[in-house]
């Protein structure tokens, strides 16, 4: 657990740089289409803690279910409609 807290961290601290750098692009007046392919790597960054959140979330139900099977699979619904809305 903490070794995945430690890896999704890491991603969301580089995505902080990465918006950092965006806003420095916006400052300097660069490209349009730059500023769009870092905001979209951005966005894929977010989308992959998103999965690793949701991912680790499901491992942890999976290993520790709920003496309440209705809350159990309310949980794990919950936890695929995370992964289907994106």
């Amino acid at each position: 657990m903490e070794e995945e807290q430690k890896k999704i961290t890491n991603r969301l601290r580089r995505a902080e740089g990465q918006i950092r750098g965006v806003q420095k692009m916006i400052e300097e007046e660069k490209e349009c289409i730059d500023v769009i392919t870092q905001l979209s790597a951005i966005r894929s960054s977010i989308d992959r803690v998103m999965g690793m959140i949701v991912a680790d979330n499901l491992k942890h139900c999976l290993e520790n279910p709920s003496d309440n099977p209705t809350e159990q699979a309310e949980k794990m619904e919950q936890a695929i409609n995370m992964i289907i809305k994106k």
